[in-house]
């Protein structure tokens, strides 16, 4: 069983009806409380059931920034952001209106717990709310226009999805015209089912691909270690070694052959936390062709046909579209490919 408590409104979840009953009788000598059923809404998301699975929303949320803005009657966006954008702290003309700049993209931010395709246009867009110009609120207003088409678009986890941890991890080096760090992207899969992503600007310069790869490999492995100890409080037991998929050889061959560690001594720290947790058994690399990389859409903004498939992948529908039975059909997508051999040498730039 499991208590979810935020300030006064409590989610209660377990298997046991009977088990139920007796915590809200036990609830009801030491609090004033209201049973409101089988969970629908909270915290301004809206939770669909049907056979085939459970879906996360945040519909009515998403229509009030709409209506808010006067943009309910907009034209809507087939893309969150444009593909190739490259936004700058210096470019464009100082946008006056700074308050309601940093308001909405708080609430593109919560925004964001259930529509994971807009956690990379959401989190380059925040960092410019001390000094936002013209060309940033424009994009903000393409990233609005985009939830007009899709407002009931949210996660969706299947029924009948397996408890093995599938991990995706990307990197864009370079990507940032003002710092050049690197932007880092990775998503966790219970079975079918996303449960954790993130798209985050590094603090810290990488001197290689490689490298900017291999540093985001080292997130998802903390957030992996942090999940199975998640799932062992929920007695949840995942026997399997999570299997990370990275579309850089170099960045696997590091993690996997020690002969590499002279190569990158400057990342010393990631090298010993990612290796040991291989050795461990708690994780298994893997490569992953690029057009498959579920992560892709994490670290930076892509084209519609790559950004529509990898969305299916992800798991994320609008039970309000007419092709969602279609899509409900395809939930994330293992790649069936073989970890990399590792007699096999590759060069930095391979």
């Amino acid at each position: 069983m499991a208590l979810l408590v935020y300030i006064d409104d409590i989610v209660l979840l377990s298997l046991d009806s009977t088990s139920t009953t007796a915590v809200k009788k036990f609830l009801e000598t030491k609090f004033k409380i209201k049973d409101l059923g089988s969970l629908k809404y909270f915290l301004g998301m809206e939770v669909g059931r049907s056979k085939k699975g459970i879906q996360l929303c945040q519909r009515k949320y998403a229509l009030d920034i709409l209506v808010e803005t006067g943009m309910l009657a907009s034209k809507p966006s087939r893309l969150p952001m444009e593909p190739n954008i490259k936004l700058s702290k210096d470019e464009g003309e100082a946008f006056k209106d700074r308050v309601l700049y940093k308001k909405l993209v708080g609430k593109l931010l919560y925004l964001t717990h259930t529509r994971p395709n807009l956690s990379q246009s959401v989190h380059l867009l925040s960092q410019f709310m001390e000094a936002s110009r013209v060309p940033h609120y424009d994009a903000i207003l393409r990233v609005i226009r985009y939830m007009k088409g899709t407002p009931g678009q949210g996660l969706f986890f299947p029924a009948n999805s397996t408890l093995e941890l599938i991990a995706y991890s990307d990197a864009s080096w370079a990507n940032c015209p003002d710092t050049r760090r690197l932007t880092i992207g990775f998503c966790v899969f219970l079975g079918n089912s996303l449960v954790s992503w993130k798209s985050k600007k590094q603090t810290t310069m990488s001197r290689s691909s490689a490298e900017s790869e291999y540093r985001a490999m080292t997130t998802v492995v903390c957030e992996l270690t942090w999940f199975r100890y998640l799932l062992d409080d929920l007695c949840i037991n995942v026997s399997r070694p999570t299997t990370l998929y990275c579309d850089n050889l170099v960045a696997i061959h590091i993690a996997t052959n020690p002969i590499f560690h002279e190569w990158t001594k400057h990342i010393e720290l990631d090298f010993h936390l990612v290796r040991d947790k291989i050795l461990d058994g708690q994780v298994v690399t893997a490569h992953v062709p690029s057009h498959l990389q579920v992560a892709n859409m994490l670290t930076k903004p892509l084209h519609s046909p790559v950004f529509t498939r990898l969305l299916s992948n992800m798991g994320v529908i609008n039970i309000y579209s007419t092709s969602c039975g279609r899509m409900l059909k395809l939930p994330h997508e293992t790649p069936q490919v073989p970890t990399v051999p590792l007699d096999k040498k590759f060069t930095d730039d391979s």
